[in-house]
């Protein structure tokens, strides 16, 4: 009988185990996601000419929706946001002293609950077999990025609007600002990181596929 389309194994499926040793792995991968999560934001590539660089936590996130599956996704994010709404140092420009909700309620909060969403979405895609193929890949790494704008811009707007910080004198309308704050300048990064991940998780399914063969 064939496999369903909305049950198909994941990366974090390939090495299988059950009852105890399978919350040890579940754990064990949690906790490399949430290392990983953090070791990503911190990761800043100049982009020239932008005057911004680009991290690799997107890419980070989106992977690891790709490769956890939704649930163990979510799990992982969540877990990542606890530890840094705890006032751990785990976010792109968190500091000793920027750090905690006050943070995460900042202009990066859209974009972090923008992950929580995109990981899941890639969770589902990578169950439904898209990881498997470089355009498949490629348009569900496209569809995380766009959920994580769709929140993460709006909710920068409006900290921009509400805690008076439009600069009338370098930008034409608060959207203005809020685009080139939060949009524009990481359109090149995003799509060379979606190009890397379209390219790889395909590349490891057949590495998965002849080591079992």
């Amino acid at each position: 009988m064939s496999q369903s389309l909305s049950q198909r194994p994941v990366l974090a499926d390939v090495f299988a185990t059950e009852g105890a040793a399978l919350w040890v792995k579940r754990v064990a991968l949690i906790v490399v996601g949430v290392a990983a999560l953090a070791i990503a934001a911190k990761i800043k590539v100049p982009m020239w000419p932008s005057p911004v660089p680009i991290t690799l936590g997107t890419l980070a996130v989106l992977s690891i929706g790709a490769a956890y599956g939704p649930r163990l996704g979510a799990a992982t994010l969540v877990a990542y946001l606890l530890i840094g709404a705890l006032g751990f140092d785990v976010f792109a420009s968190s500091s000793a002293e920027k750090n905690g909700l006050a943070y995460m309620l900042g202009g990066t909060g859209g974009y972090l609950a923008g992950y929580l969403l995109a990981v899941v979405a890639l969770g589902y895609a990578a169950r439904k077999g898209w990881d498997r193929n470089i355009l498949t890949m490629a348009a569900a790494m496209f569809a995380g990025n766009v959920l994580i704008y769709a929140i993460g811009v709006p909710w920068l707007h409006y900290v921009i609007e509400s805690g008076g910080l439009y600069n009338a004198a370098n930008f034409t309308s608060i959207w203005d600002q809020t685009l080139s704050w939060g949009l524009t300048p990481y359109l090149i990064g995003d799509a060379m990181k979606l190009a890397l991940a379209a390219l790889l998780f395909p590349l490891i399914w057949r590495a998965v596929g002849s080591a079992r063969t």
